[in-house]
């Protein structure tokens, strides 16, 4: 188990207040205020730096480009579906019917996973806009520049994020 990293002075009740702002990019938190501002007002752990525009831009483009790859893959598998008719193997043995039927679940899946993972990613852009990025949404703590550049879609900070994987 990794020993927690000290957290910064910025604690659940100014961590809950940017929550309750809430306002995005044209907001009233985000009125008259550059990107860096932004940028820098998220939260950090004790020990790393404020986040910069540069950065945040970086993480922001990274999440838009795995999301428009996402979405082309959605409708590539989707369309791929569409064509499997279940009536083109109608003289299939039992074999056959059950491999084709097994194949066509397993792309099912595997379209699921995607559209969850593109959720995730929609959802952490939406946490950016709102200012909110960066917040665990367990504890309310600082989740952790040097994890979210890692894992851009986190939504806990570490220590609840174990809590949530021993259950």
């Amino acid at each position: 188990m990794l020993p927690a990293l000290p957290v910064e002075t910025i604690g659940a009740r100014k961590a809950g207040t940017a929550v309750a702002g809430k306002a995005g990019p044209g907001g009233a938190r985000g009125r008259g205020r550059t990107a860096a501002a932004r940028a820098a007002e998220l939260p950090v752990r004790e020990g790393e730096g404020h986040w910069t525009a540069a950065e945040l831009a970086e993480v922001r483009s990274v999440l838009v480009e795995h999301s428009a790859a996402l979405r082309a893959e959605i409708a590539a598998t989707a369309s791929h579906i569409a064509e499997g008719d279940m009536s083109e193997g109608a003289g299939d043995d039992q074999a056959d019917a059950g491999a084709k039927t097994y194949e066509r679940e397993h792309e099912l899946a595997l379209s699921y996973n995607s559209q969850d993972l593109l959720n995730q990613i929609e959802r952490a852009v939406q946490r950016m806009d709102a200012g909110t990025y960066g917040i665990c949404e367990s504890c309310g703590e600082p989740i952790g520049k040097a994890r979210l550049q890692v894992f851009p879609r986190a939504t806990l900070c570490v220590s609840c994020k174990q809590r949530e994987e021993r259950r």
